[in-house]
């Protein structure tokens, strides 16, 4: 079946294109080192992207910023995951994650996405949008964590009040390692997926400019944290901190994330799909550890999601 992209559609990968050259434009100048590498892609069943790497900065040890739009046929096993029936979809989204040399300076994740569903006319039936923002630091600074939530709770405020808090609780319930007793991988940020538009009065357009709203407080809320950490002095101890961190890091986006589990299972792009991994990890076993310890903080927190603001 041919798929006709709808104005939506169409304005959302623009959209795209514009946030991804922003927001690598933004990294860039805040590392003062290293340039992001692009590399476009064509997926045979339909559609595309344009992955964009950066790896050995000065501040940022590996990151990717990542659009793509695709379109095809759903698998079975994914309409019954996402409990749809039509089986014709465009996807379109950008995804980044940043992994820093500064133990002290928080990994970070974004992803924005459209999914339109078509009938067998192709005409479009169904779309909803989801993303959001979550912080994942080695060292747990209070200040930088209530900046973090606190950034991006204002970006939804004009939305709705009931947005942030809604979001946030999600976010702390997605991103949780099951395996692990639910420990988290960070401390959250905002999580939000099948938005329709109705939802909270919303219109598609609203529900755009949401998304929107969130892009741009994204580096608002990201980067002051890692101007403010990336001069920290550190050592053998908190790298392999980090390390052992990044393994729970990988652990999550392996076998529990969304992005990458419909990314793999559609036929996407191997390469751009796992650009979220760390470029070092570490797996001891049994670690906990000391009591008392600065490592111990940010563990408990992991384990007991705190309001932030």
């Amino acid at each position: 079946m041919t798929i006709s992209l709808s104005h939506a559609a169409q304005r959302w990968k623009a959209d795209l294109e514009e946030w991804q050259e922003e927001i690598c434009k933004a990294l860039e100048k805040e590392d003062g080192q290293a340039r992001f590498q692009s590399d476009s892609w064509i997926r045979t069943a339909g559609g595309g992207g344009l992955t964009r790497i950066i790896e050995n900065g000065k501040v940022f040890e590996k990151g990717g910023v990542n659009i793509s739009a695709v379109y095809g046929e759903l698998p079975e096993s994914l309409r019954q995951l996402m409990h749809v029936q039509h089986p014709h979809f465009f996807a379109a989204g950008l995804s980044l994650v940043i992994h820093p040399q500064n133990p002290y300076v928080p990994t970070v994740h974004a992803n924005w996405r459209y999914f339109e569903l078509y009938d067998t006319n192709g005409r479009v039936v169904d779309c909803w949008i989801g993303g959001g923002s979550d912080l994942t630091p080695y060292y747990l600074f209070e200040e930088d964590a209530r900046h973090f939530h606190q950034t991006l709770k204002q970006a939804l405020d004009p939305f709705g009040k009931n947005l942030y808090p809604a979001f946030k609780q999600e976010c702390d319930h997605y991103f949780r390692n099951l395996h692990r007793d639910g420990e988290a991988r960070g401390i959250g940020g905002v999580f939000y997926d099948y938005l329709r538009p109705g939802y909270a009065d919303l219109s598609l357009e609203q529900l755009f400019a949401l998304q929107r709203a969130g892009q741009q407080a994204f580096l608002q809320a990201y980067l002051p944290i890692v101007h403010r950490r990336k001069e920290l002095p550190y050592g053998e101890r908190e790298i392999n901190w980090q390390e052992i961190r990044r393994g729970r890091y990988v652990e999550f986006n392996l076998i529990h994330d969304r992005g990458t589990l419909f990314g793999l299972k559609t036929g996407g792009r191997t390469e751009s799909i796992l650009m979220s991994l760390p470029p070092r990890a570490r797996w001891v076993y049994q670690h906990q550890p000391e009591a008392g310890s600065p490592e111990a903080a940010l563990l408990e927190v992991c384990r007991h999601p705190k309001e932030w603001v």
